[in-house]
């Protein structure tokens, strides 16, 4: 956990602690987000940070007790117990969320779609690296910054991108997970618990990871952050990679499910 007074610097902002809150800069979207987490907190729910305000140029949030699942996985995210609590509070999630409307002005952070009927405000940023772990429990995510109207299956697939993980040996490794009967087991136990179909969130993957690869590679390519970031860094030429990867072990990912 940050520590009292520490500033911590992630690839996409800064946030400082001060007491039991979060600082963090504030942006076009904040008033969105708060929108969004202040329905949360209404609704009942409290895996989330809440809004405690602003302060000047920075939004001001409740500090979530626990420790960010960063690499090596904590004990609890690489067991099947650890990847069930995360379709669970997905799910959770979404029942919250899903009766939200945002406000007619709302701006999200590299928006995409205008909300209708149908979707929900998605996270957008689904990595371990934003969950929060209280020892064997999730204490929930952070990060909100990305969220903004989508579908709520394409959240399902970002978290198994990223959390079964979804990706090439280099990858796994990082997490570690290891091998393709692992991967199956990770993935069949996050979609059990979520109430979704692995074939379907493959489906639903490939087309978040073709749909993202090409935003950055238009925003990057128009100096737009952080996508300018990301650019540079290979991101989109490693999705295309990781989207090859993924269509040529389907049908290992699936086994005996088929589709």
């Amino acid at each position: 956990m940050i520590a009292d007074g520490a500033i911590d610097k992630g690839s996409v902002t800064t946030v400082r602690r001060v007491g039991e809150t979060i600082r963090r800069p504030g942006g076009a979207w904040t008033s969105a987000v708060h929108a969004l987490l202040t329905h949360l907190e209404a609704v009942g729910f409290t895996r989330a940070p809440r809004v405690l305000g602003t302060d000047g140029a920075e939004e001001v949030l409740s500090l979530v007790h626990g420790e960010p699942a960063f690499s090596p996985w904590p004990p609890a995210l690489r067991s099947t117990a650890g990847i069930g609590e995360l379709g669970c509070w997905l799910r959770e999630y979404h029942d919250a969320v899903r009766d939200f409307r945002p406000p007619a002005d709302a701006c999200w952070q590299g928006q995409e779609d205008d909300w209708e009927p149908g979707m929900v405000i998605r996270h957008g940023d689904l990595g371990p690296w934003n969950s929060i772990w209280d020892g064997e429990r999730l204490a929930g995510f952070i990060d909100w910054d990305f969220a903004a109207p989508g579908h709520a299956l394409d959240d399902v697939a970002q978290l198994a991108w990223y959390a079964v993980p979804l990706r090439p040996v280099e990858q796994q490794r990082r997490a570690p997970i290891d091998g393709d009967h692992a991967l199956r087991i990770r993935l069949e136990a996050l979609c059990a618990a979520y109430g979704a179909q692995p074939a379907h969130v493959l489906d639903a993957l490939d087309g978040v990871q073709a749909r993202e690869a090409e935003r950055i590679e238009r925003l990057g390519r128009q100096g737009q952050e952080p996508w300018a970031t990301f650019l540079a860094r290979g991101d989109a030429a490693e999705m295309a990679a990781e989207r090859a990867w993924l269509r040529s072990q389907r049908t290992v990912l699936l086994g005996a499910s088929g589709g």
